[in-house]
C-alpha cells in the first residue's frame, strides 16, 4: 500500500497558490511524496523560494515564483513558466487567501477593507488561478482542480457566539463563494474530462487561525489570561468530536486523493476535513 501511494501521482504537475507557509506547504510535500512534481507560489517569492528549496533538497522536484492571484497576468506567467519548464499542468490548487484586511485580529465588526481583501483574493484571486490553467487542460482533455475552501463558508455563525462580532463575516461569505464556484466550474468542465472539487478545512494552526485566536482574545474577557494558542485548542475542543486540530498534510492528504485517479467519478464536492466540526 505504501508503493502504491508513493506513486499515486507519478508524472503528474501540480500548481499550488499561496504554497509559502501553512496549508499550501503542507500540500505542496504531500503532492511531492506521491509522486508529483510541483509548481508553488506565494504572493511572497521569498517563502515560496523556501519550500521548493526543501523539497528539492529531499529529492522532489519543485520550481517557485512570486505570484499575485488579484493580477491575472501574473498568474498566466506562472502557469505558462510552469508548462514551459515542468511538461504540462495536470492539477491546479486554488489555496491562496485572507482572513481580512489589515487589523483584523483587533476589530470586533468588519470594514469595507475586510470586504475588499477577501473578495479580491478569496474569490477574484480563486477565479483567476483557474482562468490561467483551464484552457490548457481543455486542450488535453483532463485535468484536476482541487480548491481550497472552508468549513466557515456552510454554516452561519451568530453574534452572540462567544462574544464574536461581524468581523470574520466577509471570510465566510467569501468561502461560501468558493464553494458555489466549486459546483459551477465543475458543470463547465466536466465535458472534458476534467474535475473539479473542494476541501474545506476545518482548524489548523496557521497564521490565519492565530489573527483569528488574537481577535478572540481582544473581544471575549473569557479568553483574556489565555494565548492564542491556548484558544485555538480550547475552539478545538469545544467543535470537533475528533478533538484534535488539522494538520496541513491532513488537507494534502485528501488533495492528493482528489488529484488522483482514484477519484476519476468525483466532482462537484466539497468535503470537510474538519474533525466532524460541520457534517454536511
Amino acid at each position: 500500500m505504501a508503493n502504491a501511494m508513493a506513486g499515486q501521482l507519478h508524472d503528474r504537475v501540480a500548481v499550488i497558490t499561496g504554497a509559502g507557509r501553512g496549508i499550501g506547504a503542507g500540500i505542496a510535500n504531500v503532492l511531492v511524496s506521491r509522486g508529483a512534481a510541483v509548481a508553488v507560489c506565494d504572493l511572497d517569492g521569498a517563502a515560496a523560494q523556501e519550500t521548493a528549496d526543501a523539497i528539492n533538497a529531499n529529492g522532489g522536484k519543485a520550481i517557485a515564483g512570486a505570484v499575485d492571484v488579484t493580477d491575472p497576468d501574473s498568474l498566466e506567467h506562472f502557469a505558462g513558466r510552469t508548462i514551459s519548464e515542468l511538461g504540462g499542468i495536470d492539477i491546479c490548487v486554488p489555496n491562496a487567501g485572507v482572513i481580512g484586511g489589515p487589523g483584523f485580529a483587533e476589530r470586533f465588526d468588519f470594514t469595507r477593507q475586510d470586504w475588499d481583501m477577501t473578495f479580491s483574493v478569496n474569490v477574484m484571486g480563486l477565479t483567476n488561478t483557474t482562468e490561467a490553467v483551464k484552457e490548457h487542460m481543455k486542450d488535453r482533455e483532463q485535468g484536476k482542480i482541487v480548491i481550497i475552501a472552508s468549513h466557515g463558508g456552510r454554516k452561519p455563525r451568530g453574534i452572540g457566539d462567544k462574544g464574536r462580532g461581524t468581523a470574520q463575516q466577509p471570510y465566510l461569505v467569501s468561502k461560501a463563494a468558493a464553494i458555489q464556484f466549486t459546483h459551477l466550474l465543475a458543470i463547465e468542465l466536466g465535458p472534458f474530462n476534467i474535475n473539479v472539487n473542494a476541501v474545506c478545512p476545518g482548524r489548523l494552526w496557521t497564521p490565519m487561525w492565530e489573527a483569528i485566536a488574537i481577535n478572540h482574545k481582544e473581544l471575549n474577557p473569557d479568553y483574556a489570561e489565555m494565548t492564542p494558542h491556548e484558544i485555538f485548542l480550547d475552539q478545538v475542543k469545544a467543535t470537533m468530536p475528533l478533538g484534535r486540530p488539522q494538520t496541513p498534510e491532513d488537507i494534502g492528504k485528501t488533495v492528493a486523493f482528489l488529484a488522483s485517479d482514484e477519484s476519476s467519478e468525483i466532482t462537484g464536492q466539497a468535503i470537510n476535513v474538519n474533525g466532524g466540526a460541520a457534517m454536511d
